[in-house]
């Protein structure tokens, strides 16, 4: 059997992206969930997934609604980040948002921000896999940042040359 604490600090060894995706619940508040498990999966048909844990407060919700909004945060979004990792009601307490023509929620900041509806959903253990059908593409009037986690740890990328 793997140990789930070496399997944890094995995985979190690769520096990932980091994302929030966010959605309406049925009295049209937002809710969202903060993820680093996420992929672009294919050009045509242009779909994308990520991997909400099913014990989150916020699955329930992505899975009803059926679309949502994927933002690709930047550095300086951890405010962002750490908000929709958290459990409650108001996670987005104090953060700037507005609602897209297509009726996602929308965060100010991101370095690109992807529409989508539900495409497809599959069983992954103990976390969904859900692929999105994208739907709009979203990306800032002048490039900002992206945020990287590596090792338990968020922060800017530092600049590559």
């Amino acid at each position: 059997m793997i140990e789930p604490g070496i399997y944890k600090e094995v995985m979190g060894s690769f520096p990932s992206g980091v994302t929030v995706v966010t959605t309406l619940d049925a009295q049209g508040d937002i809710v969202g969930i903060t993820a680093s498990a996420f992929s672009a999966l294919s050009i045509d048909p242009a779909l994308v997934l990520f991997c909400p844990n099913y014990g989150s407060d916020t699955y329930p919700v992505l899975h009803q609604s059926k679309q949502f909004a994927i933002h690709l945060l930047s550095g300086d979004q951890q405010a962002e980040a750490y908000a929709f990792a958290g459990k409650g009601k108001d996670k987005a307490a104090g953060i700037e948002w507005h609602l897209s023509e297509l009726g996602n929620p929308l965060l100010s900041k991101a370095t690109a921000i992807i529409e989508c509806e539900l495409w497809r959903e599959y069983d992954g253990g103990d976390h969904a896999i859900i692929v999105g059908a994208v739907k709009n593409l979203i990306l800032p009037a002048q490039s900002v940042t992206p945020m990287v986690y590596h090792k338990g740890k968020l922060g800017a990328l530092p600049c590559l040359a």
